[in-house]
């Protein structure tokens, strides 16, 4: 723990991580919730369908916020959707933020 500072503390590592997720999760606004849910963590990034029926993207932010949605991609996801598997690769700190937004890619 520690105490609450804001949002973004002083120092805090930003990361860049990309990710795939597997399962139902076309078809059930795992696109939409999943943007609602980084945008609440204050993340940027972006996420699409991919052709082979997984949903694709990166996130960036506060390594700890970035956890908070990895966990929730991990577990969570949409109301319909049913994951089976959350990968994610090429994690590395970055010194700012390449996206301005969390976008919904088509």
């Amino acid at each position: 723990g520690g105490g609450c500072g804001a949002a973004m503390a002083e120092g805090e590592a930003l990361v860049s991580v990309d990710y795939e997720v597997s399962g139902k999760v076309q078809g059930v606004f795992f696109r939409k919730y999943t943007q609602g849910e980084a945008k609440r963590l204050g993340l940027v990034g972006w996420v699409q369908n991919s052709s082979h029926g997984t949903v694709q993207g990166q996130i960036q932010g506060p390594a700890a916020r970035v956890r908070e949605l990895q966990e929730w991609l991990r577990k969570t996801g949409s109301p319909q959707s049913r994951i089976s598997r959350a990968e994610f690769s090429n994690e590395k700190n970055i010194k700012a933020l390449e996206h301005k937004e969390f976008q919904i890619l088509k």
